[in-house]
């Protein structure tokens, strides 16, 4: 069943479907109210090619991606949110919402409990299946690259009923290149290698990450034919000899011991860019954050520099 179709059903009580018929003017009324609303109807395409209509903006909403729920916030729509993944932290009211599993362990359960109209998700979520089956509706988006962000905060205006995407979408890519501006000749051209977790697992050139690196000016080391962010043989990164490598404060302490990582230039050298969890969150979720992520990327490019 469609948002619309569920509105309409929650727009017409018992009486009206199950009662005797009512007089002329009184039903006349009622069809001609039905059919405005029907027709106020607008739809949106997901990531997954599925045309959602929405007989109005959604008003109590589950995330299930923490960019996404900074998406909606972004969009001062957070007092919509009723829930949120197990993940999101920011903007600090996020903190107090109902958490409700993550992209493989959702709690379907808690979800229906909240009562929302909408849940915003990851195209690819097991949950989605299970959420239409009981009748809620959903919307799957896919947030990889730079411009996934941008689609996704369209979309996800479109869906609230408000075009402030395309403006928080030029606020980014104005920020990331003045970013690009201030860094230094001297550390233009550093080549990096960004973990997104042990494995290890890198942000490629194709990754929102690797394309932010690109426009400061930087050279990744991972190339995009490998996928957004593949799992590497560490041996891949040795030969490829970094000069910066960006990472988490967690992993930082451990680089030394990984077999052949000692002679690696930015090991050798002190060129450990570490990443607190905070700073970590805002490069890794691609979404309305993307200018502090890119002043971070930068101030860890000047490392080299530094040297």
């Amino acid at each position: 069943m469609t948002s619309t179709a569920v509105a309409a059903a929650r727009w017409m009580p018992d009486r009206v479907r199950h009662d005797k018929p009512r007089s002329g003017k009184r039903w006349f009324a009622a069809a001609l109210a039905f059919c405005a609303g029907v027709a106020a109807a607008y739809p949106v395409t997901d990531d997954r090619g599925v045309t959602v209509e929405f007989a109005q903006p959604p008003q109590r909403i589950v995330t299930l991606l923490p960019s996404l729920t900074e998406t909606v916030c972004a969009l001062d729509e957070c007092k919509r949110l009723v829930g949120v993944d197990t993940f999101s932290n920011w903007p600090e009211s996020v903190r107090q919402l109902p958490h409700v599993g993550g992209v493989e362990d959702a709690s379907i359960e808690t979800i229906v409990s909240l009562k929302p109209d909408l849940v915003l998700l990851s195209s690819t979520s097991r949950a989605i299946s299970r959420l239409q089956a009981l009748r809620i509706p959903v919307f799957g988006i896919d947030v990889k690259t730079l411009p996934d962000v941008h689609r996704a905060l369209a979309n996800v205006g479109r869906v609230l009923g408000t075009t402030r995407g395309e403006a928080i979408s030029a606020q980014i890519d104005a920020g990331i290149a003045d970013t690009a501006k201030q860094v230094p000749a001297s550390a233009k051209g550093v080549s990096i290698y960004f973990e997104v977790a042990n494995g290890p697992y890198a942000a490629s050139e194709s990754s929102h990450i690797g394309e932010i690196l690109a426009r400061l000016g930087a050279a990744n080391i991972v190339p995009g034919s490998l996928g957004t962010v593949p799992r590497l043989n560490p041996e891949f990164v040795v030969r490829a000899d970094p000069q910066v490598i960006v990472i988490s404060q967690r992993e930082a302490a451990s680089l030394k011991s990984r077999p052949g990582w000692s002679h690696i230039r930015a090991v050798r050298e002190g060129r450990i860019c570490a990443l607190d969890p905070q700073q970590g969150d805002a490069i890794a979720r691609p979404g309305p954050r993307l200018v502090q992520a890119a002043r971070i990327l930068a101030q860890c490019m000047q490392m080299k520099a530094r040297r």
